[in-house]
């Protein structure tokens, strides 16, 4: 398994494409007005609270207030409020909280209305963006991401990923940051922090602190409310969050995002340095690695996949719904049961990339094709728990039902990615759309393939001329991509009187196949 990441930058927009052995996975979009990531922390007000909710409204600068929770407070909310209030009068100057008093926790089952008043400062942070009609979602339990480790300020806790396995690892890791967490502070160890060693995990806390030292110097000045620490720009966060050994290359068609990336890359993992590479061929970056034509292939409500089976994607108010279609497929397995596994087997994988690609989130009901057989709907569940082990975002999938649904739940932390791929129909009336053509000739493919294996001994696809022009032009064409695959050459005959999606095949004695 090779990832790679594709990085296209314009005058506001920088665009991030993950690639797993070439395979579009992941899209991301860092635009530079976006003002409430997840992560920032501000220094903020809060407007009210709302005991009927257990939780509070609060002014974070937005254009609706943000929801706290009672449970997103923490129990060290006493020792926050006393802290942002002593340094914003500059009362306290000792940042790094070893000659803090701190103060009892509050109660973890108490009401709102008890700890939080009308126009109190408070520190917050961004757990979840603006979605629709809502607001952010904030909470007062603060953390500063790291590379191998996470600043937890007032705790005292170490904890672990539990994706590290080894007993003895933990344990070590655990000992080494603990004699290294000054009072005051907590850290979670993230799983890349497998087999590092001291130096590498000290220097990756002292940066952390020196991030909470320089919000800190900022709130006896801030305005209330304003953004006191952003998280990191996006380039390095993506590659704080998934770098791995993995990775073969990173390209980036601009110069000074090239140079902070590669600066990164030195800093984080300077054996892999060399695969950062500038892009600057006069073919768009887009283009080049075929990204273009797998997003127009892979949004909108019909997903087409292998053997001709597809999906179906409905999205709600409350929730998604994902249908699976076998399609016209050949049948070469002996039975029903058989044929159902292998189709949900490729609808699980593709699934599994869909949500992480349009980063869909809350609750999402999967219609498999039903399967008799209690064991091979072990093996798709299993197989669907395997494909999302690299989702980085929290979710939850429950096992099949005896009506082929599965039930999954995955965090939404930011609006989902929603990408236009119809086009307008240059043979229709305003207003009127139509599938991009590349998905017109992905329909060709699949319905060609079908036709092959009813070995018919002759083929002549007639379509309309931009259409016929695209399967048989440039090196190499579709035409003769077909040519490997299937060792049958295909006559292409442009027809003008055929509207822009319009395609027959015909046979060898001039008939049309239906």
């Amino acid at each position: 398994m090779e990832k790679e990441l594709i990085i296209r930058s314009s005058s506001d927009i920088v665009d991030f494409a993950l690639l797993k052995d070439g395979k579009l996975i992941e899209l991301h979009k860092d635009e530079d007005d976006n003002n409430f990531a997840v992560g920032d922390i501000f220094i903020a007000k809060i407007r009210k609270a709302v005991p009927g909710l257990n939780a509070a409204f609060v002014n974070v600068g937005y254009e609706k207030d943000a929801f706290l929770h009672y449970h997103d407070l923490g129990p060290k909310l006493p020792s926050l409020l006393k802290f942002v209030k002593r340094v914003s009068a500059g009362r306290h100057t000792d940042f790094l909280l070893k000659n803090f008093q701190f103060e009892k926790d509050i109660d973890k089952n108490g009401s709102v209305a008890n700890v939080l008043k009308s126009n109190q400062s408070l520190l917050v942070q961004i757990v979840k963006e603006p979605i629709s009609t809502k607001g952010p979602r904030i909470s007062s339990e603060l953390s500063i991401a790291g590379r191998y480790i996470v600043l937890v300020p007032f705790s005292d806790r170490i904890s672990i990923s539990q994706k590290i396995d080894s007993k003895e690892e933990k344990e070590r890791l655990k000992r080494l940051v603990k004699s290294i967490t000054p009072k005051g502070f907590g850290v979670i160890i993230r799983t890349v922090a497998e087999g590092k060693k001291v130096a590498e995990l000290d220097k990756d806390l002292q940066n952390l602190l020196n991030r909470w030292t320089a919000m800190c110097k900022k709130l006896n000045k801030a305005h209330h409310p304003s953004k006191v620490l952003s998280e990191m720009n996006k380039a390095s966060s993506i590659l704080r969050d998934i770098f791995d050994d993995s990775f073969s290359g990173i390209t980036v068609d601009d110069e000074v995002l090239y140079g902070q990336i590669k600066d990164y890359v030195q800093e984080i993992a300077p054996s892999k340095e060399s695969i950062v590479k500038m892009y600057k061929n006069g073919v768009p970056l887009y283009e080049k690695f075929g990204i273009e034509r797998q997003i127009k292939t892979s949004f909108g409500r019909t997903v087409s996949m292998a053997r001709g089976a597809y999906l179906v994607i409905e999205h709600t108010e409350a929730m998604h719904v994902i249908d699976v279609n076998s399609g016209n497929r050949s049948n070469k397995e002996n039975n029903q049961e058989d044929t159902a596994l292998e189709v949900n087997m490729i609808s699980a994988s593709e699934i599994a990339r869909q949500l992480r690609l349009r980063d869909m989130g809350g609750i999402i009901v999967v219609d498999f094709i039903d399967m008799n057989k209690a064991e091979n709907r072990k093996k798709l569940y299993n197989h669907l728990r395997d494909e999302m082990n690299d989702d980085k975002a929290k979710h939850k999938i429950l096992p099949p039902s005896k009506f082929g649904l599965i039930q999954i739940t995955r965090q939404r932390v930011r609006p989902e990615r929603n990408i236009k791929t119809k086009e307008d129909n240059p043979n229709g009336i305003a207003g009127e759309e139509i599938e991009a053509p590349i998905k017109v000739i992905q329909r060709i493919t699949q319905d060609l393939e079908r036709l092959i294996k009813k070995d018919y001994k002759k083929i002549t696809l007639n379509a309309h001329p931009f259409i016929a022009a695209f399967i048989t032009k440039g090196f190499p064409s579709v035409r003769s991509k077909w040519f490997m695959e299937h060792k049958k050459w295909v006559k292409v005959l442009p027809r003008d009187a055929y509207t822009y999606l319009e395609y027959h095949f015909i046979d060898k004695d001039g008939k049309e196949i239906k």
